[in-house]
């Protein structure tokens, strides 16, 4: 949790769409990727798990909508969704 005055802590999470694009982004920029397991049920559904804390952190997703689109697409907004109820700062 970040002090008072100071700056959010920043953290990079990545769908599956390219992870390769996204370890190089977290490269360049010095900050680890945060753990997330996403995985597919057998009937096509998605489940996402935030694996570290990310209260009061600046969230960023890295996942490309390249095709398959609607599956990428999906996956981005879970993300953001699972982001978000676990209180993230934005």
């Amino acid at each position: 949790i970040a002090a008072a005055g100071s700056r959010p802590q920043l953290q990079l999470i990545t769908g599956n769409a390219n992870s390769e694009l996204a370890s190089e982004i977290a490269a360049r920029l010095g900050v680890p990727l945060t753990p997330a397991k996403i995985a597919r049920f057998p009937d096509g559904e998605v489940s996402i798990q935030i694996l570290e804390n990310v209260r009061n952190s600046d969230v960023y997703i890295i996942q490309p909508t390249c095709p398959p689109v609607n599956d990428n697409l999906m996956e981005l907004l879970l993300c953001a969704s699972a982001v978000r109820r676990a209180a993230a700062a934005r």
